[in-house]
């Protein structure tokens, strides 16, 4: 079986992403229905709206409206579904917000430098983001998880603390703050594999 995943966005724009997920052994689809795929891929993006977590908007940039409405139908389509959704750097903070929490308008240290992705250390509680065997991710975000939404248990931090990774405690559902997509060496390519492997079962 060839796993399906439904990417938010064109196939052109998500290019790396679909990359990846053929390299994992999967399959990206951007047409169709949504639902008939086996998985949901929430990729990076622009900042969402802050209102959708309580706040006012203090820092956050490059807001999509639309894209926030489609990407929290999505959520709650594909869990009501029980099918495995992973997000990735803006997606990941998509789904703190679905489920209730909230985030940190501005940090720093972890965004682009000159257009090049940051690496730094993580540590990882024992459980899929330990077997990654990931002794630092790349970053590229501005904005992180503060307080985690219902049901997500934290998995994965920088050394300042930040939220790098997390999966929900009964949902098929998790999300990293890092770029698997182009993250060298193997993890990234693990990540996939394992998300892949779960859309399988």
């Amino acid at each position: 079986m060839v796993p399906t995943l439904w990417i938010i966005g064109d196939s052109q724009k998500c290019a790396n992403y679909v990359k990846a997920v053929e390299h994992a052994g999967g399959r990206a689809c951007f047409d169709g229905a949504p639902e008939a795929c086996n998985g949901l891929l929430l990729p990076g993006g622009g900042d969402m709206e802050p209102w959708r977590y309580g706040q006012v908007n203090t820092a956050s940039r490059n807001l999509d409206p639309v894209r926030d409405a489609l990407e929290l139908d999505l959520l709650e389509r594909f869990t009501a579904l029980h099918k495995p959704v992973l997000g990735i750097c803006r997606g990941m903070q998509s789904i703190n917000v679905f489920f209730g929490g909230t985030l940190v308008q501005d940090i720093p240290g972890h965004a682009q430098v000159n257009g090049v992705d940051r690496t730094h250390p993580v540590r990882a509680a024992p459980g899929i983001f330990a077997s990654l065997d990931a002794a630092s991710v790349n970053s590229a975000h501005h904005q992180a998880v503060d307080r985690p939404g219902d049901g997500l248990r934290p998995e994965q931090w920088a050394d300042d603390g930040i939220i790098e990774a997390f999966r929900h405690t009964r949902l098929p559902v998790w999300g990293v703050q890092w770029h698997p997509e182009r993250l060298p060496g193997h993890a990234g390519q693990r990540l996939f594999a394992a998300f892949l492997e779960l859309c399988r079962e």
